[in-house]
């Protein structure tokens, strides 16, 4: 898997079904074939930064 930010794949698994760059230092959660990118804010929060990325744009996900 890349990262759709900064396509490295240098990608860490965190949970079931997330993910974190270590690249970009981004989130990334994966249902099915849909991928959601969060910014991880100095809190700890997630924000989202789907809007940045265009539906049809958004990467296929190949998860092995």
């Amino acid at each position: 898997m890349k990262c759709p930010n900064c396509s490295s794949k240098d990608i860490g698994k965190i949970g079931s079904h997330q993910y974190y760059c270590w690249g970009c230092f981004i989130e990334l959660t994966v249902n099915g074939e849909k991928m959601s990118v969060y910014q991880v804010e100095e809190d700890g929060t997630l924000s989202s930064l789907d809007d940045l990325f265009f539906e049809d744009e958004m990467p296929q996900v190949h998860v092995n």
